[in-house]
């Protein structure tokens, strides 16, 4: 098509129709992020009705998915106007509240927008105008939900997770990122690597380290990436869980006994490893004398 040859061609145009798609991806994912938990509880209420035989009132998320009812405000049920859900734009004209009720609107909608759209760009200026660019924003997209919806609720959705991984395993048909031995083998180890760590920790502790959630996401990478950035993403996602989780009690108080959910972290190092995985290997085998 004559437009997509055009932005090809101008990289300016790409970059700036790719951040304004980011927007409105963004945008989506907060009704991703807002609703999928609830729809999920929804899910669990009705089917231990059923096996209890129970019955009882429906819970009250009954009949909602991602596209109904129409985005509104959550205080006094406000539907939202187009020109009120113009991704970040509108968040400042109304300066963070509600044109109906003044009721606050929470930073995380234009938060969430504006990182879609920043890593939506990371990821073009990165890969370019290629087919590989578009399955790295698919993923880009899923690890942004994932880990919001988790820092929320401590759910990594097998409705987001799942897919991906599968995604993943397919496009190493094409060998864009991993060949598809890497990609079997990625995604079993992935698993099953987490696995036996939180069992060992289990029976250690006594404790659950992390979640099964974890363990899909872990494969996701394997699955996409190869077997052998594995072990990186590991040591990043542990890096930005010692560094971000010593910011929170240092900032913020944080109790050291509640426990902080891993994807966000798992999510940020594998997002890193798609980009410059490679590069940071070459890194380190340069500086360790093993290249």
């Amino acid at each position: 098509m004559a437009w997509l040859d055009l932005l090809a061609e101008h990289q300016l145009l790409l970059l700036t129709f790719t951040g304004l798609v980011g927007l409105v991806i963004g945008s989506f994912l907060n009704v991703v992020i807002l609703r999928l938990p609830r729809i999920m509880e929804a899910g669990w209420r009705r089917d231990c009705a059923e096996l209890t035989g129970t019955g009882g009132e429906m819970p009250p998320t009954e009949g909602l998915s991602l596209s109904a009812p129409a985005s509104h405000c959550p205080h006094c049920g406000h539907a939202l106007r187009f020109y009120e859900n113009i991704p970040i734009l509108s968040f400042l004209l109304l300066r963070g509240r509600c044109s109906s009720c003044a009721a606050p609107i929470g930073w995380r909608y234009p938060l969430v927008e504006g990182l879609t759209a920043i890593l939506s760009v990371a990821v073009v200026w990165h890969f370019g105008a290629t087919a590989v660019a578009g399955a790295a924003l698919i993923l880009t997209w899923g690890l942004i939900a994932l880990a919001v919806i988790d820092l929320d609720t401590q759910l990594l959705p097998d409705g987001i997770t799942l897919p991906l991984l599968w995604l993943g395993l397919v496009i190493s048909l094409s060998g864009s990122f991993a060949d598809p031995h890497a990609a079997i083998l990625g995604a079993a180890a992935g698993y099953l690597s987490l696995f036996a760590v939180f069992h060992l920790f289990r029976l250690l502790t006594g404790k659950e380290g992390m979640g099964y959630g974890d363990f899909k996401l872990f494969a996701l990478f394997g699955a996409w990436l190869g077997w052998q950035y594995l072990p990186q993403i590991i040591l990043l996602s542990a890096l930005a869980g010692a560094v971000i989780g010593l910011l929170l009690i240092v900032t913020r108080g944080h109790d050291r006994q509640v426990p902080i959910p891993f994807g966000p972290y798992l999510a940020i190092a594998g997002w890193i490893s798609l980009l410059w995985g490679e590069e940071i290997n070459r890194a380190y085998l340069t500086w360790s004398g093993l290249a």
